[in-house]
């Protein structure tokens, strides 16, 4: 993919956030099925986390809910939804838990100078990486998760599986509505439309950026950056099939 194409599909994505921050946060006040499963059968109570894509945060709120302990560090690209996620996570008792948010754009390379000098005992990106486009730029933000994990240290992930929803696949769009050419884009690039209403507000309508990921895809992914699969399911949604989780060490 060129430079240029990247730039303007990560675009899309800015716009959208700046737009509809607020509304999307109301959208996800909690954790899918599927992060609630990973809690409850695969990380740890204590360590030191690092969330990329936090959000509004409320696995944030789950995460000091549970009692857990150790550091909880959360970055989003959105002033909007870490508003919201500051606010969220202030009203539950931190003991024994550091939590800090702050704003990090991990299309930016220097994204790392937040963290600089940390390192983790995990790394989270829930219905993240599926908005970052390229072979490029996925190479290289996965290799920076790597070099932030402790020995064994694991990275854990979903990526949307909108094509089980037949709703959702009814909102793709043409590329030509965003003026690119669909040959500038990679295999499962695709524009969605998102619509949501606040109460006592008329119907939003906003675009997004998606890659479709496949295991396949993902799999060649992991081993090229130093990753080896030890576990992945699907859940969430309707039918159980939204997303498609994975669980990641570093070799």
């Amino acid at each position: 993919m060129k430079p240029q194409t990247a730039s303007r599909l990560i675009e899309i994505n800015r716009r959208f956030y700046r737009s509809f921050g607020d509304a999307f946060a109301h959208t996800r006040r909690r954790i899918q099925p599927g992060i609630r499963r990973l809690l409850q059968e695969t990380i740890p109570t204590s360590g030191d986390w690092l969330d990329l894509g936090c959000g509004s945060g409320a696995l944030a709120t789950e995460w000091a809910r549970q009692g857990r302990r150790g550091s909880y560090t959360g970055l989003d690209f959105s002033p909007e939804l870490l508003s919201n996620a500051r606010q969220t996570a202030a009203d539950f008792s931190t003991s024994g838990l550091a939590l800090r948010f702050a704003q990090a754009d991990l299309t930016n390379p220097n994204w790392l100078a937040l963290v600089a000098g940390q390192t983790f005992d995990g790394v989270l990106a829930f219905a993240v990486f599926h908005h970052l486009p390229g072979s490029d730029l996925h190479h290289r933000v996965l290799n920076q998760v790597r070099g932030l994990l402790r020995p064994g240290g694991l990275f854990i992930h979903s990526e949307w599986q909108f094509q089980h929803s037949p709703k959702l696949w009814s909102r793709r769009l043409p590329w030509e509505q965003a003026g690119i050419s669909p040959t500038e884009l990679d295999p499962g690039d695709t524009l969605l439309d998102w619509r949501h209403a606040l109460p006592g507000q008329a119907e939003q309508v906003g675009t997004r950026y998606v890659h479709l990921f496949n295991q396949e895809e993902l799999g060649t992914l992991a081993q090229e950056t130093g990753f080896t699969i030890l576990d992945e399911f699907e859940s969430d949604g309707q039918g159980g099939r939204l997303g498609l989780y994975q669980v990641w060490q570093s070799i």
